[in-house]
């Protein structure tokens, strides 16, 4: 085998096999964002760098896992806690306790509470959305249109890989 032939079957090919798997597990499997504000402080810094796994069938999405979906009404990209699933009824009272379906969502992850009420049915195929930073979070609390369809899920963050200190599993 000449030289040629060698350094294409040694480097060129493995070389293109490698970039056609990153592409393809970036697009059906994993992908990396940043998140640019505090909004979901303190589960989520700004500047933190997540691994998210690529929703393929949104009726695995369960309540308070942290969503990436695009914004059709701000044309961005967020992430934030789902709240409320298809179907649900949800009311914020001016304390911040927010009650799903008339029983009281336990939630943690909220450090600072909001005043800012809502009542809030969820249409079939579509999810609330809330930060868990309340006092600073754009969220469906907030929008014209609070729903978001399924068709705008991206993914559910799984992972934060930066910054190094803070590398673990998102809760």
């Amino acid at each position: 085998m000449n030289a040629a032939k060698k350094f294409i079957f040694d480097w060129v090919i493995p070389f293109v096999v490698a970039i056609i798997l990153a592409v393809l597990i970036n697009k059906f499997l994993i992908f990396k964002i940043m998140v640019p504000t505090s909004s979901m402080f303190p589960t989520i810094k700004p500047q933190d760098r997540i691994m998210a796994t690529r929703v393929h069938n949104v009726k695995n999405l369960k309540r308070g896992d942290i969503v990436i979906f695009a914004s059709k009404e701000l044309g961005e990209t967020l992430i934030k806690r789902l709240i409320g699933l298809p179907g649900d009824e949800v009311d914020v009272l001016d304390d911040g306790t927010v009650f799903i379906n008339g029983k009281k969502l336990s939630e943690p992850y909220v450090i600072n509470k909001s005043d800012k009420t809502g009542s809030f049915k969820v249409p079939a195929g579509h999810y609330l959305f809330f930060g868990d930073n309340r006092a600073d979070s754009l969220d469906s609390r907030y929008w014209k249109e609070p729903y978001i369809p399924a068709s705008a899920i991206q993914g559910v963050a799984q992972f934060i890989i930066y910054p190094f200190n803070r590398i673990g599993m998102l809760k």
